[in-house]
């Protein structure tokens, strides 16, 4: 199960797992100890145990993952594997147990999961990790947040040296949230050479605070943007790297917030319930833009978000020329109004109605 740091894997497998053997690789002594003999992790495992054997931060040693293959085939013992970042796991000759585990990914909060402590002001604000609604000072669990994890951890991993050029291209990276990623200009903004900050990206992704999303180009009839658009994954997040100030119009900042919720919402959604969609965007070369578009088996849905209470027609060209090119496709305007309306086959939701939603409209349930 994987996952980014804070999203509640560790707390989910110790609340449905209570009798689970657990061993933290966040622990130094644990860790070191690991890191020098993987194989010493048998010794963790009571003798005739059935139950499960839980590794959380699983990549700090990759080593362990041949214990646990031997383990499995030799003691039909049944492993939870929790992981906050991929980029060890993808080194060449790492067994990642193929065949012999199901992968699971664990996102942040969802509005279901919230339940009646969903409150969308809230939730742009701070977003939806769990430890925002616990937390007395969800600012200050955030500024933490991105310090110890975004930051330390970084330097502790060796992912990079350099942690002032570090910091100041995560706070230029904020800028390119929901936009199409030029990692040039943010390079530039940096201080630092193009492929440092390319390799930054990198470590974005695989730390999963971060991701592409790719542009929409199946069987196009017009020339496409071919560059993805990049997203922290966490509104909350996102709002706390990037640093506001008087210039700053707080609708463009609100506006992308919402953007980013979405997103998450979608993701998880479609995780969750194994939909089975693909996540894109779509742009047209003189760039008219659909801010989301999921393509699966389930079909061709896209939405577009808007943070306005009020729209009017013109709002809806993107959508309206994405179903000339992709006439199956079902088309959704999310906004800030409260009346769901059915416009030139587009369904204009509201943004709450949409998100409470998700679900149903993903699997068709709820169709134009």
């Amino acid at each position: 199960m994987f996952g980014p740091r804070g999203t509640g894997k560790s707390t989910w497998v110790k609340v449905n797992m209570p009798d689970a053997v657990y061993v933290d690789l966040l622990e130094s002594d644990t860790y070191t100890g690991l890191l020098a003999h993987p194989e010493d992790i048998e010794s963790y495992i009571p003798p005739k145990f059935s139950e499960y054997i839980v590794i959380d931060e699983v990549q700090r040693v990759p080593e362990l993952l041949n214990e646990v293959h031997r383990l499995i085939e030799t003691k039909k013992y049944k492993f939870i594997l929790l992981g906050s970042s991929a980029r060890k796991l993808r080194k060449k000759g790492v067994n990642l147990l193929a065949g012999r585990a199901l992968n699971y990914f664990m996102h942040p909060l969802t509005v279901k999961e919230l339940g009646k402590d969903f409150e969308l002001a809230h939730s742009l604000k701070f977003g939806h990790l769990p430890m925002v609604y616990t937390d007395p000072d969800p600012e200050k669990y955030l500024n933490s947040y991105i310090k110890t994890y975004l930051r330390e951890e970084v330097m502790q991993e060796g992912l990079t040296r350099n942690l002032g050029a570090f910091s100041r291209f995560l706070e230029a990276a904020s800028f390119s949230q929901g936009s199409v990623l030029n990692i040039t200009e943010v390079a530039r903004e940096s201080g630092v050479h193009r492929k440092v900050a390319g390799n930054y990206f990198s470590i974005l992704q695989d730390l999963l605070i971060a991701e592409l999303i790719p542009a929409f180009h199946k069987k196009a009839k017009r020339r496409m943007t071919a560059h993805p658009k990049f997203y922290f994954f966490d509104t909350g997040v996102y709002r706390t790297i990037r640093p506001a100030g008087p210039l700053d119009m707080p609708e463009e900042i609100e506006g992308i917030s919402l953007e980013t919720l979405f997103l998450g919402e979608l993701r998880a959604v479609n995780e969750y319930y194994n939909m089975q969609y693909n996540i894109y965007y779509w742009r047209t070369s003189n760039n008219i833009e659909v801010d989301f578009v999921v393509y699966g088996k389930k079909g061709l849905k896209a939405f577009e978000i808007k943070r306005s209470r009020k729209f009017n027609r013109k709002d809806l060209n993107g959508l309206k020329l994405l179903l000339k090119d992709y006439p199956i496709a079902k088309t959704f305007f999310v906004y800030g109004g409260n009346k769901t309306l059915y416009i030139d086959d587009i369904c204009v939701i509201p943004y709450e109605d949409c998100l409470t939603n998700l679900n149903n409209i993903l699997n068709e349930k709820r169709v134009l």
